[in-house]
């Protein structure tokens, strides 16, 4: 059981990659009042919450509308995995994709704080993964979403943070632990790929 959390915990860890929204939430914020910081804080992890559930209770039910097996889908969404994780690796890292982005972009919680610094796409596709309702009970979706839970709730102590973090780690910081988070999630993708295989094809 310990271990089964753990491994949730750092697969969520990983694609959510708190600390690399730390830099990006300084840029968000950087004309907004002192006060206004927790606010956001509080606004941006509560609307990425809400999408992270939403996929969780109706993701696979919407899958399964359209026909498209949870095989094929894990298959799919393990190499989309592997490819964000590639990029976190070798391209841009996540702080640096999204404050690319940002310069486009208004400032606000929504985004792109809440989406898709928090809840990208990675994100989306691993609760899914993780709450198969073929392949796991009711008590073990309940588990994952009770550690996506804890994920988010550690993502909004270190906002509440960032501005003492932004001083400690840097950018620079932030980049090198999104790549680690990267490698790990390259791993944990291709495990993904070859068991959607194994199951597609009755293996």
């Amino acid at each position: 059981m310990v271990a089964e959390i753990v491994q949730i915990f750092v697969l969520l860890w990983a694609v959510i990659d708190p600390i690399g929204t730390v830099p990006v939430f300084l840029a968000v914020t950087r004309r907004h009042e002192n006060k206004d910081l927790a606010r956001i804080a509080v606004q941006a992890v509560a609307i990425a919450a809400g999408v992270l559930l939403f996929f969780i209770i109706a993701g696979q039910f919407l899958l399964e509308a359209m026909s498209v097996p949870l095989a094929a889908f894990q298959v799919s969404g393990g190499l989309v995995l592997f490819a964000f994780a590639f990029n976190m690796v070798f391209g841009e890292s996540k702080p640096e994709e999204e404050l690319r982005i940002l310069q486009s972009a208004n400032d606000t919680a929504i985004f792109p704080l809440a989406v898709p610094a928090i809840a990208g796409p990675g994100a989306m596709m691993a609760v899914v993964l993780l709450t198969d309702k073929h392949r796991f009970e009711i008590e073990h979706q309940l588990l994952t979403t009770s550690v996506l839970l804890a994920v988010l709730a550690c993502q909004l102590v270190l906002l509440l943070l960032a501005p003492r973090l932004g001083k400690v780690i840097g950018a620079s910081g932030a980049s090198v632990v999104s790549r680690v988070m990267g490698l790990i999630l390259a791993a944990v993708a291709m495990n993904s790929v070859l068991v959607g295989i194994k199951v597609f094809f009755n293996l």
